[in-house]
């Protein structure tokens, strides 16, 4: 039974969509390659700057159509250390945290925080998703609400105490090792 008329056109209209989509990929990953990633890079850049904030800019570009822009507090020692014997101490490295611009594989754009973690002391929490954008919805005051979203959640991460009730994976390092025992 051959399709009806009606069928045959929302077929061709889902194809015309998926058509879309796929020029629409190619479309972000120009504007991407051609303005998108200095523009980031200079907004991060210049928020860090006039904010006083201690990150860097780097550019990750291992996969093509892949990349991304992060705004990084780099590496540093936790204070904390642990003994590995004969009287030896090797300190615990501190992940600072870092707020990602991840180009997707449709060549929209994922905007997400790594909070901070210290190596050994549990497992990094999983990163906070702030939004997905195509590209020319990355408007100018997004990077500064970005910015101040990362370091909200950084200083909390920082301030941590346990006056405050929370969400359980709010814990410093997400799955610690330190867990009191159940009983």
């Amino acid at each position: 039974m051959p399709p009806s008329e009606q069928d045959t056109l929302n077929l061709q209209r889902k194809v015309e969509r998926y058509k879309e989509v796929l020029q629409n990929t190619q479309k972000y990953r120009e504007i991407w390659k051609k303005e998108l990633k200095k523009m980031i890079v200079a907004q991060l850049r210049s928020l860090a700057e006039s904010g006083g904030l201690p990150a860097t800019v780097q550019e990750v570009s291992e996969i093509q159509n892949l990349e991304a822009v992060v705004l990084t507090l780099g590496t540093s020692e936790s204070g904390l250390g642990e003994n590995v014997g004969n009287g030896l101490r090797r300190d615990l490295v501190k992940q600072n945290g870092s707020l990602v611009y991840q180009q997707l594989f449709n060549g929209k754009i994922l905007v997400l925080i790594n909070l901070p973690y210290i190596e050994k002391y549990g497992q990094p929490q999983p990163p906070k998703t702030i939004a997905i954008y195509r590209p020319e919805e990355l408007k100018e005051p997004y990077f500064q609400r970005h910015v101040e979203t990362f370091v909200t959640d950084v200083t909390a991460f920082e301030d941590y105490d346990d006056d405050v009730v929370s969400e359980p994976n709010q814990r410093i390092g997400f799955k610690m090792n330190f867990e009191a025992e159940k009983q």
